[in-house]
């Protein structure tokens, strides 16, 4: 059994949604594999390996089985490299025999996104023309998460060069979400979240820039984490001849738990290989084991960024949750910038970053594009456009302006513990694969633009920040809705315990129906 792709599931050239199915296939009987242990945690499934209550190659075979049936509907998994997976289970389980321990994701079966190198896979970004590109070595995140005991058993779809809120690409077609084939799992993580909400997989890894973890983990029902900047080492998971690291781009864990988050987080974070020789990362502890005394700010909505009266809902009871559990919780504290100004930032060093190697003809299209938006336009369109045509002094003008936010955030985090807000303006919406500008996506009564979505996922980024992305149950339409944690520059162990703390108050994952679960 050789690594292998989707091409029978590709879409049309138009990038057209097949057509939606429900799955309503039968259970699998794996021995001693179930369909509930596709659903546990990897930290569960570790320790379970771990004390031989269940072994690694009959996990790794049940979530084989899993995607060869489940994932006719879903699309998620598009690059399978079984036969490597199945060796790298033995080993697992012939360590367990002699009483070595591999790490703590000890035999945990994984996938990762299709952006990531994984030695002899295909690494495509979506690209048709790179689709017989093969990785020579592993991402830096894949040759730790494999250090810390687990194997990849194939990578999930992305959006093309990793660039929508949808999943889709010319090489492997459209991903949908499981709890709503007609609907996208959102993106760039995609496939990703649709994998880990499926059962799938044991556990995930994602890329976000512009929301593309906590986007997808919003969607699907899953958890995400977008680390502090510059604490994972992204080599490996970079366009086609590039080897520098993108401003605002990280990448980190998705998981069915808080626990899951810390635990492969560890697993990865530390220097590059360019910092190594002389830097260390410690991160500082949780600030809390309980919601009790934790300081909260909660931000449901923001005037210029249209958001469902639901989702920011929501947000709101969550906050008084946790007020009843003790926290305490504001819904004015705000760090001492202007919102809008902070999302002008934002979209500046968004629509500049990620422009290395591109060929001269893309940057004149841009110059030009650029030109054609009067300079009173203060569009998010606009905005971008003008961004991919900045010249030095601009930049440096905005990276100015994003010091100054990341200081007034700083200042803000001596006062609160945590911020809670949404993620996207909207639960996951159908399939839309007209060009960017042509999309309209109804907030309950407002009409809004592609553009217009970015406002929620910018805070954190612009200013280099931690967030989590948890599931806070299902809307009024049965769909997802997740939220996500902000907390303070290496405050990453802090968010995602806060989104632990949340889920044995309020609980966490749940399965969509239809698999097996």
């Amino acid at each position: 059994m050789n690594p292998i792709s989707r091409p029978d599931l590709l879409t049309a050239p138009d990038g057209a949604a097949v057509s939606p199915c429900a799955p309503t296939l039968p259970p699998i009987d794996t021995g001693l594999a179930s369909d509930e242990s596709a659903f546990s945690s990897a930290a569960d499934l570790a320790r379970r390996i771990r004390r031989k209550e269940i072994s690694s190659f009959e996990l790794t075979r049940h979530y084989i089985e899993r995607i060869e049936t489940f994932d006719k509907a879903l699309n998620a998994v598009v690059v399978r490299d079984f036969e490597r997976a199945l060796e790298a289970a033995k080993r697992a389980d012939a360590s367990v025999a002699r009483g070595q321990r591999l790490g703590p994701l000890h035999g945990v079966p994984m996938t990762v996104k299709e952006s990531f190198d994984v030695s002899g896979l295909a690494t495509t970004w979506g690209v048709p023309e790179q689709r017989d590109r093969l990785a020579l070595n592993d991402a830096a995140v894949v040759e730790r998460l494999k250090a810390a005991g687990a194997h990849v058993i194939g990578k999930t779809n992305v959006a093309l060069r990793l660039g929508d809120w949808q999943s889709y690409n010319e090489v492997y077609g459209t991903t949908h979400n499981p709890w709503d084939t007609a609907r996208s799992p959102g993106g760039s993580s995609g496939g990703s979240a649709a994998a880990l909400a499926a059962g799938l997989s044991g556990l995930e890894f994602g890329s976000d820039i512009g929301g593309s973890i906590r986007n997808p983990a919003h969607f699907c029902g899953v958890y995400g984490h977008k680390p502090t900047y510059g604490i994972v080492p992204t080599l490996g998971h970079h366009p086609l001849g590039v080897v520098s690291a993108q401003d605002l781009n990280v990448v980190g864990p998705m998981g069915r738990s808080a626990e899951d988050l810390a635990l492969a987080l560890d697993a990865v974070a530390g220097p590059d290989r360019f910092r190594s020789p002389g830097w260390r990362l410690e991160l500082p502890p949780p600030k809390t084991h309980t919601l009790r005394g934790l300081r909260v700010a909660i931000w449901p909505r923001q005037d210029f960024a249209p958001t469902s009266v639901e989702i920011s809902d929501r947000v709101q009871e969550v906050g008084d949750a946790l007020a009843r559990a003790g926290a305490a919780v504001s819904d004015l504290a705000r760090p001492d910038f202007s919102a809008k100004d902070s999302y002008v930032t934002y979209l500046s060093l968004l629509g500049s970053a990620g422009l290395v190697g591109l060929p001269d003809d893309y940057h004149r299209d841009n110059q030009r594009t650029a030109a054609q938006f009067d300079a009173s336009d203060e569009s998010p369109l606009a905005i971008l456009m003008r961004a991919r045509a900045l010249d030095h002094r601009d930049w440096s003008d905005r990276d100015e302006a994003r010091t100054r936010c990341r200081l007034s955030w700083r200042a803000f985090f001596g006062d609160w513990d945590v911020v809670i807000c949404p993620i996207s303006a909207t639960t996951a919406y159908p399939h839309d694969h007209r060009p960017k500008p042509e999309r309209i996506l109804d907030v309950d009564a407002v009409r809004t633009s592609h553009y217009e979505h970015y406002f929620w996922v910018g805070l954190a980024s612009v200013a280099y920040l931690p967030s989590t992305a948890f599931p806070s149950g299902l809307s009024r339409d049965g769909l997802p809705i997740g939220l996500q944690i902000i907390g303070p520059e290496y405050g990453d162990r802090t968010t995602i315990e806060v989104a632990r703390l949340i889920a044995q108050a309020l609980g966490g994952f749940r399965a969509p129906p239809g698999f097996g679960a």
